[in-house]
C-alpha cells in the first residue's frame, strides 16, 4: 500500500498525475514537465515535499555526535543557520545526503531523503548505541508535512502568505528577512512552522515544515496569493528537471553507499580537517591520490533522444562510463544529464557519446552546472 501525503486530496483536485515514488503516491505533472519547469525559472512554482524524513537530534552531546557522523562541520552552525552535508559509511561510501539545521544549542534538525528515511535512521540509531555523550534521537517523519515554494517571484509575495516576526533563535521581521540556509519559526494562524530560504531547483525560496493542517492550510493560501505573480504548482517531474540542469545530485542516481562525495564532485561538503568522522580516511587517500571514477555533466551536441539514466557513455570507440541522470533540459532545449567515467574523460570540453536506443549521440562534457542564470 502506497503512503499518501496530507496534500493528497489537493493533488487530485488541482488535477495532478499521480505516480509511485519511493514508496509515496505523489504528483509526478500537472500541466505538463516543460510548463511547470519554466514556471520556476521565471515566476514561481510550489511543490509538496512531505514525504522527505526528519530526524531531531538533541542532547548535550549532540554536536559532537553529528560531527563523527557527518562530512561537513556541524560546529560552524549558529542557532537557526543550516548546512548541505553527507552521511558515510566506513567505506566512504554515501548513505544519504541531507540538510542539518542547528535549531538552538544542543538541538539539531536533519531533512533527510524519503527512499532512505528507514536505512538512515536504523543507521543513526547504531551509531548513537556506539556514543558515550547525553543524546537523544527521535525519527519524527511522521509528525511533518512539508512543501518548497521556488523561483524568482517567490520574495514578492512569501510575507504575505506567513506574515510576522519569527519566533525563533534566528531574528527575522519577516520571512524575506532570511539568508541562504537560515532557518526560522513563524506563526502561521493559530500553528508554528519552520521557513528556511533553501531548496532543491537552483532558484531562490523556501522550504516549509509543520503539522499536516498548517501545510494543507498553507499549501493553499500559497497558490491564491502566488497566482498573479505566476505561480504553479510542480510535481516530481520538474524537481527532477530542475536539480538535473544545476547538478544537484539525487540519491539513487549521483550518490549511493559504493559512491564517495569525493568522486560524486561534492567534495566541498566534506571537512577533512575537523578530525575524525565516519569515512574520513578513506576520503583523505581519494584527496590525495585520486579517484578511480568521477561525476561529470554533459550536453548532447546532436539532435537526438533523451539521455537516461544506465545509457552507456563511449569515449575513443570504447564505452566508459553510465548516465545515472538525464533529460531533455527544457530550459536550454537539449539533452543533458551527468555520469561517471574515468577522470582521463571529465575535462570540459572532452568528446563523449551517449548510447540511446542502440544508437551512439554525440555530447561533450560541461562544466557544473549546465544551467546559469542570466
Amino acid at each position: 500500500m502506497l503512503k499518501r501525503t496530507s496534500l493528497y486530496a489537493a493533488h487530485q483536485k488541482l488535477g495532478g498525475k499521480l505516480i509511485e515514488f519511493g514508496g509515496w503516491e505523489m504528483p509526478v505533472q500537472y500541466t505538463s514537465i516543460t510548463d511547470e519547469h519554466l514556471a520556476v525559472r521565471s515566476a514561481a512554482g510550489i511543490f509538496d515535499i512531505s514525504h522527505m524524513g526528519e530526524v531531531t537530534v538533541s542532547g548535550a552531546g549532540a554536536e559532537a555526535f553529528l560531527n563523527s557522523i557527518l562530512t561537513n562541520d556541524i560546529r560552524r552552525l549558529a542557532p537557526g543557520e543550516g548546512q548541505y552535508t553527507l552521511m558515510c559509511n566506513e567505506r566512504g561510501g554515501v548513505i544519504d545526503d541531507l540538510y542539518a539545521y542547528k535549531l538552538s544549542d544542543g538541538v539539531y534538525f536533519l531533512i533527510i531523503n524519503a527512499s532512505r528515511i528507514e536505512p538512515d535512521v536504523a543507521w543513526l540509531k547504531s551509531q548513537a548505541a556506539k556514543f558515550s555523550g547525553e543524546l537523544h534521537l527521535t525519527d519524527a517523519s511522521h509528525q511533518y508535512a512539508a512543501i518548497a515554494v521556488q523561483g524568482p517571484r517567490v520574495k514578492d509575495f512569501i510575507n504575505d502568505c506567513i506574515p510576522g516576526a519569527s519566533i525563533s533563535a534566528m531574528r527575522v521581521n519577516v520571512v524575506t528577512g532570511l539568508k541562504k540556509n537560515q532557518i526560522g519559526g513563524f506563526k502561521f494562524d493559530h500553528h508554528c512552522v519552520l521557513v528556511s530560504r533553501t531548496g532543491y531547483t537552483g532558484e531562490d525560496g523556501f522550504e516549509i515544515v509543520g503539522s499536516d493542517e498548517a501545510i494543507q492550510h498553507l499549501w493553499d493560501k500559497i497558490i491564491s496569493v502566488g497566482q498573479p505573480f505566476g505561480l504553479k504548482p510542480a510535481g516530481l517531474g520538474a524537481r527532477d528537471t530542475l536539480r538535473t540542469e544545476v547538478c544537484y545530485p539525487l540519491y539513487g542516481h549521483e550518490l549511493d553507499e559504493n559512491t564517495t562525495p569525493i568522486e560524486a564532485g561534492v567534495g566541498f561538503f566534506v571537512s577533512l580537517d575537523k578530525g575524525e568522522f565516519n569515512g574520513r580516511s578513506l576520503l583523505v587517500e581519494q584527496k590525495t591520490s585520486g579517484v578511480k571514477k568521477k561525476c561529470v555533466a554533459f550536453k548532447m551536441t546532436d539532435k537526438s533522444a533523451p539521455p537516461r539514466p544506465h545509457y552507456p557513455i563511449w569515449a575513443n570507440g570504447a564505452p566508459v562510463g553510465e548516465v545515472v541522470s538525464g533529460t531533455q533540459s527544457p530550459s536550454l532545449n537539449i539533452g543533458i544529464g551527468m555520469g561517471y567515467v574515468p577522470p582521463e574523460f571529465a575535462k570540459p570540453g572532452t568528446a563523449i557519446e551517449i548510447e540511446i536506443r542502440g544508437k551512439r549521440s554525440a555530447a561533450v562534457v560541461v562544466p557544473k552546472p549546465i544551467y546559469r542564470k542570466g
